[in-house]
């Protein structure tokens, strides 16, 4: 996966947007003012830091390498992705996926049914799925 494509993927979300409270080098992606995603897009390699249940992120981290505990974040609730085309690119955008609605279903009654209200509105529209990378260039 790529920035760019990253970066789609977390806008794609109904109601999210792209914050820089730590600099212009860090995208911080949330919904109802509370993070989902966290990257430097520039970074290489590219990471993002991803909300996660406890059991997921455990056995996530124990199968695969490029995923640790969350970098300058709670270790429990947060992983840290190392994009680096060792993962399918279907898990990672499951794993946008699912981080964003962990946030989602923690947020207040009143910002939840605005953002979901806002989600059927948009007719969860999303990016098409990342192409394959051309193994010649």
């Amino acid at each position: 996966m790529t920035a760019d494509s990253l970066r789609r993927w977390c806008l794609a979300r109904p109601s999210a947007v792209e914050e820089f409270p730590f600099g212009p080098e860090t995208s911080v992606f949330k919904v109802g003012g509370k993070m989902f995603a966290l990257t430097a897009l520039d970074a290489r390699p590219l990471t993002v830091s991803l909300k996660c249940e406890p059991s997921l992120a455990e056995a996530l981290r124990a199968e695969h390498s490029s995923v640790r505990p969350g970098y300058h974040l709670n270790k429990r609730h947060w992983i840290t992705v190392t994009l680096d085309d060792s993962l399918p690119d279907e898990l990672v955008v499951g794993l946008i996926e699912d981080s964003y609605e962990l946030v989602v279903e923690r947020l207040p009654k009143r910002e939840r049914d605005v953002v979901r209200s806002s989600a059927s509105v948009a007719g969860e529209r999303l990016p098409e799925a990342p192409a394959p990378a051309d193994p010649f260039g």
